[in-house]
């Protein structure tokens, strides 16, 4: 079958699925304190329609599928996801991204179900601090969480992923760094985006990874950098002069890597959204349950890979929020 590609020329090789808007905890980067108006039950995809999309959409040339949410492990039986998804011919990479807090709990079936490679979200290792980002007390259930994930090593590599805000992340950063070295975890920092639901983002809020690297090399010197050889990596990945420990930048803000983007997103309702920050979406629930063949669905998808945006025009006059939160579009 043609391989996905839009307009521009680029190859599309990632999918991320969304499989619920709930989350158990309420960032205040996100959502508002109260949380926001879930989905009811019959508008959210069935685990049985997401292994459909999938399977169209990995024959179509998508290679790497992330299960993201909201928070995707308050969903029931998402091992049995898991391993439905790993069982599809063609797929070379199933993660998750999530909070961490109920780990401790699903590691190991996570595991078994199939799972290859995870992130957690963690932008504090201080209580109170995380306490008051997340409203929730939490710190430790997602500490303990990792430490499970470390008995599973066909889950790798675990990556943790911080916000990385002004004012807020730069006493922390030489921690952080301590972690990757101690711990086999890949410590990864993103730079505070224009998704949160009271809107009160501001562009001098962010901290750039330029900025985090500095703080890092002026305790421990130069680093390294990793290069994996694929142009669409989102994160610029280094090592430590001794090579022990991994960090990484994600800088959609300040460093756009929208020229190299591979990636599309499915919402938790079945609409396709070709970019982050994009303001079209396409309906492909409506596509499954008008209960077409899958010809209908594959030319769905193309045509809204084919209209793809360029980029995001964040910190340009063009630039026009979403209308949907992170959580509702799926991280």
């Amino acid at each position: 079958m043609e391989l996905l590609v839009d307009s521009y020329g680029r190859r599309i090789k990632s999918m991320r699925i969304s499989i619920t808007d709930k989350c158990n905890f309420r960032c205040t980067y996100c959502m508002p304190a109260e949380g926001l108006p879930w989905l009811k039950k019959d508008e959210i995809l069935s685990y049985e329609e997401i292994v459909r999309i999938a399977r169209v959409a990995v024959k179509m040339g998508i290679e790497q599928i992330r299960l993201t949410g909201g928070e995707p492990l308050v969903r029931r039986d998402v091992p049995d996801l898991v391993r439905q998804l790993g069982q599809i011919e063609g797929l070379r990479s199933l993660s998750l991204t999530t909070n961490g807090i109920l780990l401790k709990q699903q590691a190991k079936a996570l595991a078994e179900a199939g799972l290859t490679r995870i992130n957690v979200s963690l932008d504090s290792l201080l209580r109170e601090k995380f306490a008051r980002l997340t409203r929730r007390d939490q710190l430790e259930k997602v500490l303990e969480g990792l430490a499970e994930l470390e008995n599973y090593p066909s889950i790798h590599p675990i990556k943790i992923n911080a916000v990385a805000m002004r004012g807020y992340t730069e006493e922390e950063v030489l921690s952080f760094a301590r972690l990757a070295r101690a711990k086999a975890y890949v410590v990864r920092w993103i730079e505070f985006m224009p998704l949160d639901a009271d809107q009160i983002w501001r562009k001098e809020d962010i901290l750039t990874g330029a900025e985090i690297k500095q703080i890092i090399e002026s305790e421990y010197g130069p680093l390294q950098q990793i290069t994996s050889g694929d142009p669409s990596e989102t994160a610029r990945r280094y090592t430590f002069s001794d090579g022990i420990g991994e960090v990484g930048f994600i800088n959609p803000v300040s460093e756009p890597f929208c020229s190299t983007c591979d990636r599309i997103r499915i919402t938790a309702d079945g609409q396709l959204r070709t970019c982050l920050f994009g303001t079209e979406e396409t309906d492909l629930r409506a596509v499954i349950r008008a209960h077409t063949d899958d010809e209908l669905l594959i030319q769905t998808i193309r045509q809204a890979v084919l209209n793809k945006e360029l980029k995001h025009y964040i910190g340009d006059k063009r630039f026009r929020r979403t209308n949907r939160t992170m959580s509702r579009i799926g991280g």
